[in-house]
């Protein structure tokens, strides 16, 4: 009677629920640690270091975002660069280049390309793809970084979800729920993109990672690292704001 089909069957359900609680476990860990660095809206100053083996720039920049769907950042410097803007409303995304004067359309088959110049990619800096919706999620562990515990989350994209990753890793502390390490995989499953986030402080009443480290695997003496100066949080904005007009005059 110890290995009967009800005692088995009993078993596998229980395992079943065991590895649903677990996922959706993952998922809310995920969830939480996004919205962190999210809110309902957020406005942030910040300075990109582009590294190379033989010289370095620096691009500064204002965002504005509201949820998964709008977008908007504008470029301060350099000069040559300045008042360029990208826009994302929902599913699509803009590029307004004073220069020229023009409105570029980028498309979904260019979103993983470098974005001016460094190691993150478009999909990066306006999140096209969501870490919440378009993957599945699991714990694959627990470890300490930087002296703080950490979950090890393993994200799968969902089949129809349209990003270039065969697999990620996060790591996101206990106690605060804060990213702290991403691991991006390739259909080979060949390490492609390290991101370390660090100098966790206050920042317009949040506690977060403040600098993000973009480092190609393949790559090892370049890099590309944000700093976040200031950021403000949950402030009204309507969504009239991410639009093709605005791109052209916000300041």
């Amino acid at each position: 009677m110890k290995n009967s089909p009800i005692r088995i069957l009993v078993g596998l359900f229980l395992l079943s629920l065991a590895y649903t609680a677990l996922a959706q476990d993952a998922t809310e860990i995920v969830r939480r640690a996004d919205e962190r660095m999210r809110g309902t809206t957020a406005y942030s100053e910040m300075t990109m270091t582009v590294v190379r083996p033989d010289w370095s720039r620096e691009v500064t920049m204002k965002s504005w975002s509201k949820g998964y769907d709008y977008s908007l950042i504008l470029i301060t410097a350099p000069a040559r660069d300045q008042g360029s803007t990208f826009l994302k409303r929902k599913n699509e995304v803009w590029n307004w280049v004073p220069a020229v004067e023009k409105v570029i359309k980028i498309p979904p088959s260019m979103m993983m390309q470098s974005w001016m110049g460094s190691d993150f990619t478009n999909d990066d800096l306006v999140k096209e793809s969501s870490i919440v919706h378009d993957y599945t999620h699991a714990i694959a562990g627990d470890t300490v970084l930087a002296g703080r515990e950490c979950w090890k989350i393993e994200m799968v994209p969902n089949p129809d979800a349209a990003v270039v990753w065969d697999k990620v890793f996060l790591w996101i502390t206990k106690k605060d729920e804060l990213e702290l390490l991403a691991e991006y995989y390739d259909e080979q499953g060949e390490l492609i993109n390290t991101m370390i986030l660090s100098d966790i402080k206050d920042l317009g009443g949040r506690v977060i990672p403040t600098i993000f480290r973009m480092i190609p695997a393949d790559k090892p003496n370049q890099y590309t690292e944000i700093v976040y100066h200031s950021a403000e949080w949950d402030k009204p904005l309507d969504d009239s704001f991410f639009s093709e007009q605005n791109m052209k005059r916000v300041r």
